[in-house]
């Protein structure tokens, strides 16, 4: 089986704006969905099942990349929980962008940090201006509603999340010798033991949680591992700042979807930050 990490860099741009709209359409699954903890087990546990058969054919990841793997997998289950309670309090189109566009920039630091990814002023504006209009598509008008603040501090949190195992996952699969066997272990592990946290918790009632949401979760589950897939492997041939800012151009769908699907509204300062996140995704590859 050919190794991802073989493939040209030249799809990565196509590539991870595919993984984009995968991703904000399993957000809205996830923010459509009755009971959000099972569907986001359900999610986790789609691409695990998918990984687990590759297993028994995947050599193992490399010893470098194990304390990643771990970290990784600690890291997303508390993202899955926290995502969760974000959106059991928040709306898609403004807990989303909160979540997702803190997350480049914290990305660009930590790349910097640890894996000496260096930027120039260019890059930096193009990351900043990606990010702004991320966090602008968050705003809205009106008075604040009941539990509003507490959803963008999970929000925040979730960000945080978003780009602590994004650095775990690039380091790891950049040191694991095989990108699939990484992404297989991953998959797997995380899936497994999130699922049996949420069994744990909603025992007594897993068959009744899961009946209704049964195949969005699972929907969801093989959207999301396509995308987070692809993810990691742009990672291993691109900055990882630099993708995880392209990812993040979910926002324009996931408020398309909040606002014309879910009718959470959209108006004028959404238009301008969608324009922001355009001009900062173009900006970026022109100066890469």
């Amino acid at each position: 089986m050919p190794d991802l990490g073989a493939m040209s860099p030249t799809w990565v741009l196509p590539l991870v704006l595919l993984a984009a709209a995968l991703h904000a359409t399993w957000n809205a699954l996830v923010k459509a969905g009755g009971d959000r903890l099972a569907v986001q087990a359900l999610v986790m546990l789609a691409p695990g099942l998918v990984a687990a058969p590759f297993l028994l054919f995947l050599p193992l990841p490399a010893a470098a990349a194990l304390p990643f793997l771990v970290a990784s997998v600690i890291i997303h289950i508390a993202y899955n929980g926290l995502l969760a309670a974000a959106y059991q309090q928040g709306d898609l189109s403004q807990v989303y962008p909160i979540a997702r566009g803190s997350a480049p920039l914290l990305v660009a630091l930590g790349g910097w940090l640890l894996a000496g990814e260096t930027k120039t002023p260019a890059e930096m504006a193009a990351i900043a201006i990606v990010s702004l209009g991320i966090l602008g598509l968050s705003l809205r008008r009106g008075p604040r509603r009941a539990g509003e603040l507490r959803s963008v501090v999970l929000a925040l949190l979730v960000g945080l999340s978003i780009a602590s195992y994004s650095l775990a996952d690039g380091l790891g699969a950049r040191n694991a010798g095989s990108t699939l066997s990484y992404i297989a272990w991953l998959f797997f592990l995380e899936g497994t033991i999130f699922m049996v946290i949420v069994a744990y918790l909603r025992r007594g009632r897993l068959v009744h949680s899961f009946r209704p949401i049964l195949l969005p979760g699972i929907g969801g589950g093989l959207m999301a591992g396509t995308a987070y897939a692809i993810v990691i492997w742009a990672m291993t041939v691109a900055p990882m700042a630099h993708v995880v800012a392209l990812r993040e151009t979910s926002v324009l769908m996931a408020a398309g979807i909040g606002a014309f699907i879910l009718k959470e509204g959209f108006g004028a300062h959404r238009i301008t930050a969608s324009a922001l996140v355009v001009t900062g995704t173009v900006l970026l590859q022109l100066v890469h």
